[in-house]
């Protein structure tokens, strides 16, 4: 190696440590994380078929999560929630007949609602392919959260 190679290899380390040593005493500034995206399927105080939202009892909570899938053509019963039910179509379409006072209503991928409370119903997946719905039912110990013996018809 050259003298000028030695004193050119001597400046370059010489400017990388006093760069290091620049920066490393140094506090830099960074953007802010960006805060999580929300997005609100639903906020409510009645039901599909207008019935105030209320909570069953005071006995303790329980909370129930699940996602329930019909193949095309397969039903749910007749059939009635005790307690307060919000449901997420992930896929597919259901058909709900609430009987005569209330028709019936279809929900589709995306379709987010507060089930009706005390009211029969009977839920058919109407899609082409299987319907799958995330029910979350805000219960409580020691009540249904269906009651499938509720057929009025």
């Amino acid at each position: 190696m050259g003298r000028n190679s030695r004193i050119a290899t001597a400046a370059l380390a010489a400017t990388a440590w006093g760069l290091l040593c620049f920066w490393g005493g140094m506090t830099v500034a960074r953007e802010p994380a960006p805060a999580p995206k929300v997005e609100v399927l639903l906020s409510t105080d009645k039901t599909i078929i207008g019935q105030p939202i209320r909570y069953p009892t005071q006995a303790p909570a329980k909370v129930t999560a699940a996602i329930v899938t019909m193949q095309p053509g397969q039903s749910t019963g007749w059939h009635k929630h005790d307690v307060p039910l919000i449901g997420y179509m992930l896929a597919g379409e259901i058909t709900v007949d609430y009987g005569p006072k209330y028709g019936k209503k279809v929900y589709g991928k995306g379709a987010t609602l507060a089930e009706a409370i005390h009211e029969p119903h009977d839920g058919t997946a109407t899609s082409a392919g299987p319907a799958s719905i995330l029910v979350v039912f805000a219960g409580a110990e020691g009540i249904k959260n269906s009651d499938t013996a509720a057929s009025p018809y």
